[in-house]
């Protein structure tokens, strides 16, 4: 059965110019990516990205505006039935307490920050992260 994948992701950038990305392991692979996850039914867009902020790191966010939005058709890097569609938005959150997350490598995701400067799509392993990464490279004097 053919079906859609929503998936939804948090953009966050720090006073030292990085943006956090998390390394990840799924059906034995190992990938790094924008944090975030799946959208559940009966689930709005930022209640998703809260509750996985929650979820994986016990950590409260604040949403901001949209980032990105896939207008175009990908198939699952998981599996051939599904299509994804991915949203993107900027995130706040006490970045004390990224700091302290990105020294926890215990976590299902872990998380690090990445310098914005040397952000290119081979930092990501995703498709569309490779659209958004090369998007915020070519922002990055929109953001400081």
């Amino acid at each position: 059965m053919q079906r859609f994948n929503i998936r939804v992701y948090g953009i966050c950038i720090n006073e030292r110019q990085e943006v956090l990305l998390s390394d990840e392991s799924y059906r034995n692979l190992n990938f790094t990516k924008f944090p975030g996850g799946g959208l559940e039914f009966g689930e709005g867009m930022i209640d998703c990205l809260k509750r996985e902020f929650q979820e994986e790191f016990e950590l409260e966010i604040e949403v901001g505006e949209l980032f990105y939005l896939t207008d175009f058709f990908q198939v699952s890097a998981f599996s051939e039935y599904d299509q994804v569609i991915s949203v993107y938005y900027r995130i706040q959150a006490d970045l004390q307490a990224l700091d302290q997350l990105t020294k926890d490598q215990s976590l299902k995701e872990n998380l690090h920050w990445f310098n914005l400067l040397d952000l290119s799509e081979e930092s990501v392993t995703l498709p569309i992260d490779k659209i958004v990464a090369r998007k915020l490279f070519a922002m990055t004097g929109d953001f400081f």
